[in-house]
């Protein structure tokens, strides 16, 4: 059985330690392994057991904190070989905390397409925090936002009322697919954060797509949505997303949706940019509605560019 992988991003100060610390006092992650750039970032001092070595403590709750000193890719295999040899406690589950100004692609292609770290590991969910006080900062807070299954509005009870709101507007404007929860003080049932996302939010007819504006950051980055009445042959479709990602991969930060593919339910489509979830067969649909809906977060494309492109490459009609 794969052990599932929870990527905690967010900007600077935006709440990311003490997000991390009030998960890991719930019993429930009583075994869980959590990787930090810098040993002390979470602040679990007041959990601490002992010292394993320079780099690894236990935390009284059965976890294990650890410091990323390579690549994640070697951590994550170090991890199983000292679990497996017993220098450190069972773990059934990994945290990974994102330094506060990092893409999280990388760490996401990482877990999805390192030769040997999917045989052993999977990505469970990808969780964004911001700061509710201060919004948004540059690009990279953007990148994070778009790559996240649910956003954690931080700081809410700093903040004015009409001001979350107008953020949450943002925040969903973004990443419509993605749950905004506004939490105090890292204060949320881990369940609610840790479940697997298998059913997209995704818009219906009437939430119109935004067009892309010109320049960089949030103010270029739009969240198109498609919808296909036809059915979709799931080859014909993965080779052109390979094709749109392998052109316009920079562009594409996130890539979700439901696909008919003439079954009993949908495929569950998930990228962020180059890094592509391995595609899921639901057992039903969530809804009656059983279009294929899609959602292209991104830069630089209309919804009419990437709806002819798809229905040529995939020889659907015009009209669906």
């Amino acid at each position: 059985m794969k052990t599932p992988v929870v990527l905690v991003t967010g900007f600077l100060g935006s709440g990311k330690t003490t997000l991390i610390a009030r998960l890991l006092a719930h019993p429930e992650l009583g075994e869980t392994a959590v990787i930090v750039n810098e040993l002390g970032e979470v602040g679990i001092d007041h959990h601490l057991l002992r010292r394993v070595d320079e780099r690894t403590v236990l935390l009284a709750n059965g976890c294990v904190c650890c410091t990323l000193r390579d690549d994640l890719a070697t951590e994550l295999r170090d991890l199983l070989d000292r679990r497996d040899a017993g220098e450190i406690p069972h773990f059934s589950r990994v945290v990974v905390e994102t330094t506060g100004i990092a893409d999280p692609t990388p760490i996401v292609n990482t877990l999805l397409a390192d030769p040997l770290v999917p045989h052993h590991y999977e990505l469970q969910t990808v969780v964004a925090t911001v700061d509710g006080q201060h919004g948004l900062a540059g690009d990279e807070a953007v990148k994070q936002v778009a790559a996240a299954d649910t956003l954690v509005l931080t700081k809410p009870d700093l903040a004015a009322s009409a001001a979350l709101d107008q953020l949450e507007g943002r925040l969903e404007r973004i990443n419509p697919t993605a749950p905004v929860l506004r939490v105090v003080h890292g204060d949320v049932d881990p369940a609610t954060l840790l479940e697997h996302h298998a059913d997209p939010r995704l818009p219906g007819r009437a939430a119109p797509a935004r067009e892309p504006a010109h320049g960089h950051g949030e103010s270029a980055v739009a969240a198109i949505a498609l919808e296909l009445d036809a059915s979709v042959d799931w080859i014909a479709f993965g080779v052109w997303l390979t094709m749109l990602l392998q052109a316009r991969g920079a562009d594409v930060l996130r890539v979700k949706g439901l696909l008919d593919v003439g079954g009993d339910g949908p495929l569950l489509v998930n990228c962020v940019q180059h890094a592509v979830h391995p595609p899921v067969h639901l057992d039903a649909w969530p809804d009656d509605d059983h279009r294929s809906r899609l959602v292209f977060i991104g830069r630089g494309f209309t919804a009419a560019a990437l709806e002819a492109s798809l229905r040529s490459f995939s020889r659907l009609s015009p009209e669906g």
